[in-house]
């Protein structure tokens, strides 16, 4: 059995990936390893002074670089599994396990490491400049938050440890969630033969014999944000009678909950999780309108588990997720016509929405349950342990 320390900078709203290190952390202590959990949050970063501390150690945190070499000397882990550095732990923390000798896992959850904005998206629309050119370049457009001075710190971070080669010097194995992903970083100069392929996982959420009941509507999951094309998803409903129910908050629910509503969608605001699985044993399926790329929607894993067909954006991880005309339907990004004629095609044969969804929650069973993921997981950290006993 391994002792794994498990590195993680907390988000401020909890979202996915902080629901992934929970699961993942759940899934190894049950297999009887021991799991320790080193956590950080921006609940201290308030006040200009606080923030532009932040900001400038973003590239190197020196007092998290001691932090966490206190920790690894005091446990003496196998393995080190970052999630998320991200801004007050740093990648002067890969320093710190440098130093004491132990094998490093970084996940991938999303692309901050060759974009600052950490989508490649910019005003609405994929971006990636960065990919291969000057991290500097999204200083021009404010790609963090809208703030030139934040992005000139983000993209700081990033120049500084691409010439570094920190990714590739630091760190035994990455983890991408998908292939697509992987090639992304891989163009971006990432070493190909160190990312490892894992999906997310959840514990699978049908127990016994469900209920008989009648799905009835289209449910949304996720932040509404401009980078998950909630606006695109409205601008369709327009043509659609379906009821739509819209779960989530952020930086758009405001605005656009208060607005005059569609006969035939409702915003239900942020839900718990035995809610958000709630309304998806009784919908029909699942609208995905992202924007942007996505890594792995915790909400496409949850909703085959459901055995929900997923209507997604034709590009980036979605696409290779869910199987066009097998396990969904994919519609043009941003192409509210496109997903309006996509949904209608369900609406219009219940007969294959149905059978969809037997096909989702098929591949849920085959790919995304614990005891896959578990090999995936112990795989990767012993060919990481491997990787650092080389000469």
């Amino acid at each position: 059995m391994l002792k794994i320390l498990f590195v993680h900078n907390r988000y401020q709203t909890p979202g996915g990936e902080d629901s992934v290190v929970e699961a993942e952390i759940a899934l190894l202590r049950e297999a009887g390893h021991e799991v320790l959990l080193h956590a950080s949050d921006n609940d201290k970063i308030s006040g200009l002074l606080s923030k532009l501390s932040a900001a400038f150690s973003a590239t190197y945190s020196h007092s998290a670089k001691r932090d966490l070499a206190r920790v690894l000397k005091r446990q003496n882990p196998h393995v080190v599994h970052v999630h998320n550095f991200f801004p007050t732990l740093s990648p002067s923390i890969y320093d710190a396990c440098a130093e004491a000798g132990v094998a490093v896992v970084q996940t991938l959850h999303n692309y901050r490491t060759i974009c600052a904005g950490g989508l490649l998206l910019r005003e609405g629309k994929i971006c990636e400049l960065c990919v291969e050119g000057s991290p500097f370049t999204a200083v021009k457009y404010g790609c963090y938050r809208g703030s030139k001075a934040g992005t000139l710190a983000v993209a700081r971070m990033v120049a500084t440890h691409r010439k570094r080669r920190t990714w590739s010097r630091k760190i035994q194995r990455m983890i991408a969630l998908t292939e697509f992903a992987r090639a992304k970083f891989n163009e971006a100069g990432f070493d190909d033969e160190r990312i490892a392929i894992k999906p997310n996982f959840i514990t699978d959420p049908i127990t016994g014999d469900e209920p008989d009941t009648s799905r009835k509507g289209a449910l949304f999951v996720g932040r509404i944000s401009v980078e998950k094309g909630v606006e695109v998803m409205l601008r369709a409903w327009r043509q659609i009678e379906e009821p739509l129910s819209i779960a989530g908050d952020g930086p758009l629910f405001e605005r656009l909950s208060e607005a005059e509503q569609g006969a035939s969608y409702r915003f239900v605001g942020r839900q718990s999780k035995a809610e958000v699985f709630s309304a998806m044993r009784s919908s029909r399926f699942l609208v995905m309108p992202s924007l942007c790329y996505e890594g792995f929607p915790m909400a496409i894993v949850e909703a085959f588990a459901h055995g929900l067909p997923v209507v997604c954006s034709r590009h980036g991880s979605m696409e290779e997720v869910v199987k066009d005309g097998i396990s969904g339907l994919h519609f043009e990004a941003g192409n509210a016509d496109d997903l309006a004629e996509k949904v209608k095609q369900l609406l219009d044969d219940p007969e294959r929405c149905e059978a969809m969804g037997k096909a989702a929650r098929k591949q849920f069973l085959e790919h995304y349950g614990p005891q896959q993921n578990l090999a995936h997981l112990e795989r990767i950290y012993a060919e990481a342990r491997g990787v650092l006993e080389l000469p």
